[in-house]
């Protein structure tokens, strides 16, 4: 199967009031746009995250869906959604992909590159 140009594009932002003042964490929310540029309708079945902090510490989260949902997408439509992380350090990344189904029942995976988590000025 040739790979359907499925898009993602993500924008990340520090969530500093989220947790408690003294918090040894550090929240953030990342927005997410996917964009189905192929001809085919897709459905969203499952996603896949890692999540990795500054320490080399990974977490690994996976499920159905993102946000309680699995949107189809027809040919030319976008979704986006909100989600957030909290990790350990100032700074991490995340990576993963998302599990699609054509109307044929068939799966790919649409992998989503790394991302930095950072809180505004840490890096230059």
């Amino acid at each position: 199967m040739d790979v359907l140009d499925i898009k993602v594009r993500v924008k990340t932002r520090h969530l500093p009031d989220h947790l408690p003042s003294d918090s040894k964490q550090f929240a953030f929310a990342y927005h997410i746009t996917i964009e189905n540029k192929s001809n085919h309708t897709v459905q969203l079945i499952n996603r896949y995250w890692k999540i990795t902090d500054a320490n080399g510490k990974t977490s690994e989260i996976e499920g159905a869906g993102v946000v309680g949902k699995q949107p189809f997408l027809k040919a030319g439509e976008q979704f986006e959604y909100t989600s957030g992380a909290v990790i350990n350090t100032p700074v991490g990344n995340m990576e993963g992909y998302y599990e699609m189904e054509l109307e044929s029942k068939e799966r790919f995976r649409v992998p989503i590159n790394v991302f930095r988590l950072a809180i505004p000025s840490i890096l230059h």
